[in-house]
């Protein structure tokens, strides 16, 4: 479990959307506030919804989730637009949706994260450095010019280990800290996040007519899971029987799966990665609307 929550807090320094979701939904449970995030145009899009206005207090809200954020201190996110609203019914294009229509909003605020200082940033990458075992010996009785002679030797050594590491340090931090080193560029992601992910999700029941999962393996999986998740998406506009959200429910858990065929060597891998997350959750969502309606 606790190697769980350290992977996801290592994914949300790295920049994942749904990571850093997780975190922000798990933090405001109390308040009762949900969140969803897009990353477009080098800004962090954040959608929080409440049952009553109340809950989503102007001050409070983006006190809190600027502590949530500094704390994360996300990799290349330094810009973050804050949108409230009381709660409505799922839309997958909400970004699209407050841009036409901004005056549905109870507020809207746009912030900028204060990056950790070069020390937080050392101390940081310094604790994440495994911690090496420490060893007993047992000196020989040797004279007293050579306990001299050895323990200028150890000093010797242990001043020649102590700057290569801090030179060590000096340069990992500089390679990190001014993006020499890339994990995964950080292109806009069309990634319509819900209310975050569970680490063991369920698989929905698919309906007789939704997409065969028998299918050949495809040369394009990213293309044909993009394309499947739009059909699903215009098909839930239209959506009214149990029998056709539990075929969308098929639909969007296919292109999860399909997202998650994508190789390691695949230029949109880590988009692939976040997208198999949020495939997944509209497939659960739909697996609700199927079941409430049954």
């Amino acid at each position: 479990m606790q190697e769980a929550k350290d992977d996801i807090a290592s994914q949300a320094r790295q920049g994942s959307v749904a990571a850093i979701i997780e975190i922000l939904n798990k933090q405001l449970a109390d308040a009762r506030i949900r969140t969803r995030a897009i990353f477009a145009d080098g800004v962090l899009q954040l959608l929080c919804e409440g049952a009553l206005a109340e809950q989503l207090d102007r001050v409070i809200v983006v006190k809190q989730i600027r502590q949530i954020l500094e704390g994360i201190a996300p990799r290349n996110i330094s810009r973050v637009r804050i949108n409230s609203r009381i709660v409505q019914e799922q839309q997958l294009l909400w970004l699209e949706e407050i841009n036409r229509n901004p005056q549905h909003l109870l507020w809207s605020e746009e912030i900028k994260l204060t990056k950790p200082n070069i020390l937080q940033q050392l101390t940081e990458g310094f604790k994440s450095q495994p911690k090496e075992r420490s060893h007993k010996f047992t000196l020989p009785t040797v004279s007293p010019r050579q306990l001299r002679e050895n323990s200028r030797f150890r000093r010797g050594i242990i001043s020649g280990v102590s700057l290569t590491v801090l030179l060590l340090m000096v340069g990992w931090f500089l390679y990190d800290y001014f993006g020499l080193k890339q994990n995964g560029s950080l292109k806009t992601q069309a990634l319509n996040s819900t209310a975050g992910f569970s680490p063991t999700p369920t698989k929905p029941p698919v309906s007789s007519t939704s997409v065969s999962t028998a299918s050949a393996p495809s040369s394009d999986p990213f293309g044909d899971a993009v394309r499947l998740a739009n059909q699903a998406n215009a098909d839930g506009k239209d959506a009214k029987t149990a029998a056709q959200w539990l075929d969308l429910a098929g639909k969007w858990q296919k292109a999860s799966d399909l997202m998650s065929e994508v190789k390691p060597d695949h230029p949109r891998y880590q988009v692939a990665q976040d997208r198999v997350i949020l495939y997944r959750n509209n497939s659960k969502l739909a697996q609700d609307e199927g079941q409430k309606l049954r």
